[in-house]
């Protein structure tokens, strides 16, 4: 689930992507014209003095108590990832053959007259045993064999077969807009004049950018101040503020539905029998 560090991890990203646009091996960064500490946090004042004096500039990105709780629209679980099934089914007439490789987190299903079989692969299986595992349970409803890859339903009117996958499912818990300090430090009013310019290039184009549980962070610039009141101690700074708006978000597990059933409630007809 994504938090305000996230979305401070995130400010620091995308602020250290532009001042380093080649990289951080050559610490010196082509944009301010010095090094720069990109960091999320607060300065220490004494790794300040002494940055400073080796002419090292910082961008900070501080979280500000100021919030608002936005209205959520979408609170419903949906898919966030699925995987895709390394195991496959083909259906000839009364015959299901297995294919594929078998790995762990699938489920194979046979449908057969309606009623569903679902078969829970194991790590250790192969497909002759997925096949054997299907064929079993089968029979105790009606003949049923297996034979290498395959299995056989001699009787059977209808036959579906398909294989679902685990994923991963997300669902919004709350929304909020959060202010966000991102402030430019240099021990001169030049250093910190380019990193504040950089903090706006970095930052201004930015509408939404994704967040590590996928959901989309949206930025609005809200004002911009310089302080130079500590400039005896020779301490620059701009602070640049931003509202950012993110979820707080739930993820769980889950298997795709392979055997869908119904049942009608008070009538006289059953698509599928329960299952617990």
């Amino acid at each position: 689930m994504a938090d305000l560090s996230d979305v401070s991890n995130l400010l620091v990203a995308q602020v250290a992507a532009y001042l380093y646009p080649n990289g951080t091996a050559n610490p010196i960064s082509p944009i301010a014209g010095c090094a720069v500490k990109v960091f999320a946090g607060w300065p220490q004042p004494e790794a300040t003095r002494e940055d400073f004096t080796n002419n090292i500039g910082y961008v900070s990105v501080y979280p500000l108590p100021t919030e608002t709780v936005l209205r959520s629209t979408v609170r419903e679980w949906e898919v966030q990832s699925i995987a895709a099934p390394t195991v496959t089914v083909a259906v000839s007439d009364v015959t299901v053959t297995l294919g594929g490789t078998v790995l762990a987190s699938q489920n194979v299903a046979a449908v057969v007259g309606g009623k569903p079989y679902v078969y829970g692969v194991q790590a250790t299986d192969t497909l002759s045993a997925i096949a054997t595992a299907l064929a079993t349970m089968i029979s105790a409803d009606q003949p049923a064999t297996s034979s290498g890859t395959g299995f056989t339903v001699p009787g059977a009117h209808l036959i579906e077969a398909r294989v679902g996958t685990a994923g991963t499912i997300i669902r919004e818990l709350r929304r909020q807009r959060k202010g966000f300090q991102i402030t430019a430090w240099g021990n001169c009013f030049d250093v910190r004049d380019r990193l504040g310019m950089a903090i706006d290039q970095a930052l201004g184009p930015l509408v939404r950018a994704t967040l590590p549980d996928g959901s989309q962070a949206i930025f609005h610039y809200q004002s911009s101040r310089q302080d130079d009141t500590q400039q005896k101690q020779l301490i620059y700074r701009r602070d640049v503020i931003y509202g950012i708006d993110y979820s707080t978000t739930q993820i769980d597990n889950a298997f795709g539905v392979v055997a869908p059933q119904a049942f009608v409630v008070g009538g006289g007809d059953t698509l599928g029998p329960p299952t617990s």
